[in-house]
């Protein structure tokens, strides 16, 4: 057996069907594309998102509104009342949040004033209404501002974006 000699066993590779070629091809005078329309004539036929005079699906489906924001800070907010079952050592950190799997690591904290503080507590959060800031420090605890660690590149844009 010599390689030039290798090849396909016979009738396992057919020639692709050439369809409209004349009548002489072998498939009739039609060459198997019915008869009429235009379907049956050469050239591009009909787009691909063409679905027979039915209703297109980019018609059917419901449309877009409003916006996202993209400048959007999101916040995991908690309230006052539930600073006790939050607190450890009368502190509530983003790293004990973190520590109970309430928040995800690296989200930011907002404090709202629903409820009352049952003692006092030292919070660390990102964020406070003026509400809840009242009411920790009425009950004789505090409200610490933390700045989030900024991504890179992030600074910059904060910067270019505010000349």
């Amino acid at each position: 057996m010599k390689p030039h000699l290798v090849g396909p066993n016979p009738g396992s590779r057919k020639p692709r069907r050439r369809v409209g070629r004349g009548t002489s091809a072998g498939q009739g005078t039609t060459a198997g594309k019915g008869t009429k329309g235009q379907l049956a004539r050469s050239g591009p036929g009909l787009p691909g998102w063409f679905e027979g005079g039915q209703m297109p699906i980019h018609m059917r489906l419901p449309k877009l509104r409003g916006f996202k924001n993209r400048a959007r800070v999101p916040y995991v907010a908690f309230n006052v009342s539930q600073l006790e079952a939050y607190a450890q050592d009368g502190k509530v950190t983003p790293a004990t949040l973190e520590a109970k799997g309430l928040v995800n690591p690296g989200a930011r904290l907002k404090v709202l004033g629903d409820g009352e503080p049952t003692g006092p507590f030292e919070v660390h959060a990102h964020a406070a209404s003026a509400t809840a800031r009242a009411k920790i420090e009425a009950a004789g605890g505090s409200v610490v501002l933390l700045e989030r660690a900024a991504k890179p590149g992030e600074a910059a844009n904060r910067r270019a974006g505010a000349k």
